[in-house]
């Protein structure tokens, strides 16, 4: 059977084609039998379009339609007729019109599908995912997809028209400590040796400018074995950019006009530039998090001199010990008793706090709070010394404990204060850069300071002369509605300064050469003043589209534990294979020694 080559899409069938013959190809969509004369939507990727069987037209071809069911791929070719005034749908760019059918090929049938492309109900996710190909058909995830298209395309020009080359890296580098974990690639051809999955092309993109590019882009792949959340996957990709000669101010204009196209284009939004800037503590200070969501208020405000006045074992021990008391004020809100041991047992269950303390008034004007025989009379004019514009109709949240562990608390309990109070306008977007970021921080895991942002970050001037907690970086970050959109920085480009952070880092001499001899040895051959960024493209397509979860605009995502449920993966291999590598697995799967034990008990 020769196929009969479509001719125009099914969007595209509108009146400028009427009384002309057309061949389309798609899925069944809908199908709707009238009495004989039987109706179908066809679908392609384009839209739908109403097509007639009737056997007036064609007897043969109205007989063969009744075979059709949702999600057979056919062929036809037809006329194309206007509908009726009463049939007309102004919901589709096709509704004024439909194709009466002469001919139809079946191309292919489908069995009996495991969700209906067409529910807009609730599909679970497991489902979508197993059966990834066809939730693709779904009008939301086709929009997705297009909508990923079509803002990478917008970069690629945008990029072009700046003056910058797009330049590929290599997947397969040197596993090098620092940043995430890597993925292992075991070597064939140099047995016992390894490559990483490169977690981002950092050091190549600093490479290229020493090699003189000056101005890099790419659409980089990168791959990190994390711990994964709604807004992580193992393998991603990012808009990754260098430029050479350059300070922070000259990057963030650059990546600021990729923005005000990107929001035009997509959301019709004129966004205002510069975009406003704010420091790390600034930012940590107000909200408890360097990614703030400032389409609302609730910022966290010191109430230390207040609480620390307090008769509380607990709160003074806390203080005495260095901490802080911050607390959030709730306006306009009712809240119970049961309210309130509700929240409390969030922040301890959920956010980690050793607890929260409450405080609310009730309507005779005393207060009502766990604590409340420990308080002074005059409390409430104390607490409106620190928190101006409290008053008896609002509700108070303290936290009090260690400042930074005590505030990132707070932090997430505004943000959950924010979704259920319903605080947050969800129709705008809040773009800012967070600036002046620490240059270190302490791993209480590891007991030593580490890199916030990695070891290539070029310090602030002065910083010589600093504690290591007081460096501050040359580091930026691009923020949008509490979403981290991207961050770069300003890097190293003197070896002398790069072996002191490394020294500073605890990693010696030796470790740095064995680990990173090339970027030292590029450093002492004309290594000019440059800095990057590098933004999610993933997390930028899940808001532009709206959706809360990545994987919504990843063609084929991983689960929250790293399977593909369609393909079954990761999976184990044939130990040939592992030969081949002169690899050997030690894992014990516990299943396995189960069942092995079970059935040795049932021997006996």
């Amino acid at each position: 059977m020769q196929l009969l080559k479509r001719t125009v899409f099914c969007g595209q069938v509108t009146n400028e084609l009427l009384s002309t013959t057309v061949t389309l190809n798609g899925w069944v969509h809908r199908r709707r039998d009238h009495g004989g004369v039987i109706f179908v939507d066809l679908r392609d990727r384009s839209g739908l379009v109403q097509l007639v069987f009737d056997p007036s037209v064609n007897g043969t071809t109205a007989e063969a339609a009744h075979a059709l069911r949702s999600e057979f791929v056919v062929a036809v070719q037809g006329t194309v007729v206007a509908r009726s005034k009463e049939a007309i749908n102004d919901k589709l760019s096709t509704g004024h019109i439909e194709v009466h059918i002469t001919t139809l090929q079946i191309l292919n049938k489908a069995a009996a599908l495991p969700f209906q492309i067409d529910d807009e109900g609730a599909i679970s996710e497991e489902l979508r995912l197993k059966y990834r190909y066809l939730d693709l058909r779904r009008q939301n995830m086709h929009d997705n997809l297009k909508m990923r298209h079509e803002v990478i395309f917008a970069m690629r020009n945008y990029f072009h028209e700046q003056g910058f080359y797009e330049i590929e890296t290599p997947i397969l580098s040197k596993s090098t400590p620092g940043g995430a974990r890597n993925f292992l690639v075991p070597s064939r051809s140099q047995p016992g040796s390894f490559y990483g999955l490169v977690e981002s092309p950092q050091i190549y993109k600093q490479l290229l400018m020493v090699g003189g590019m000056e101005r890099y882009f790419q659409i980089a792949r990168c791959f990190r074995d994390e711990a994964l959340r709604a807004s992580r996957q193992p393998e991603f990709t990012q808009l990754d950019i260098e430029m050479a000669f350059i300070d922070e101010e000259t990057i963030q204009t650059v990546c600021e006009g990729l923005y005000k196209i990107l929001w035009k284009k997509f959301l019709n939004i004129e966004l205002a530039l510069p975009l406003k800037r704010y420091s790390f503590d600034d930012v940590f200070n107000r909200f408890g998090s360097d990614k703030p969501d400032m389409r609302f208020g609730l910022e966290i405000q010191d109430a230390t001199a207040i609480f620390e006045k307090l008769e509380l074992s607990f709160v003074k021990a806390a203080i005495n010990a260095g901490g802080k008391a911050g607390c959030i004020v709730v306006k306009d809100q009712s809240f119970s008793r049961t309210d309130m041991d509700r929240w409390s047992d969030r922040v301890t269950k959920e956010l980690g706090a050793k607890g929260l303390l409450w405080f609310k008034w009730r309507e005779d004007g005393t207060i009502d709070s766990p604590v409340t025989k420990f308080l002074p009379a005059d409390f409430l004019a104390q607490l409106q010394t620190v928190i101006p514009g409290l008053t008896k109709e609002d509700a108070l949240f303290v936290v009090i404990g260690d400042y930074e562990d005590a505030w990132t608390v707070l932090g997430q309990l505004r943000l959950a204060f924010g979704r259920e109070l319903r605080l947050i306008d969800n129709n705008s977007f809040e773009l800012f850069w967070v600036t002046d970021f620490p240059m270190f921080e302490y791993d209480k895991e590891s007991k030593k300071w580490v890199a916030r942002h990695h070891q290539f970050t070029s310090p602030q001037a002065g910083w010589e002369n600093q504690e290591l907690k007081d460096v501050k970086a040359r580091a930026y970050d691009l923020v949008c509605n509490g979403e981290e959109l991207g961050g770069g920085s300003i890097r190293i480009h003197s070896a002398e300064v790069q072996s002191k952070i490394f020294d500073l880092l605890g990693m010696t001499r030796e470790k740095a050469e064995e680990k990173f001899k090339f970027l030292l040895d590029a450093q002492t051959v004309g290594y000019p003043p440059e800095g990057g960024v590098a933004f999610g493209i993933d997390r930028l397509i899940m808001i532009l589209t709206g959706t809360d979860a990545i994987r919504d605009v990843i063609a084929f995502p991983k689960t929250q534990n790293g399977s593909c449920l369609m393909m079954s993966s990761p999976s184990t291999v044939e130990d040939a294979q592992l030969r081949e590598l002169q690899i050997k697995s030690t894992y014990i799967d516990p299943k396995a020694v189960a069942q092995k034990k079970a059935e040795t008990t049932n021997a006996l």
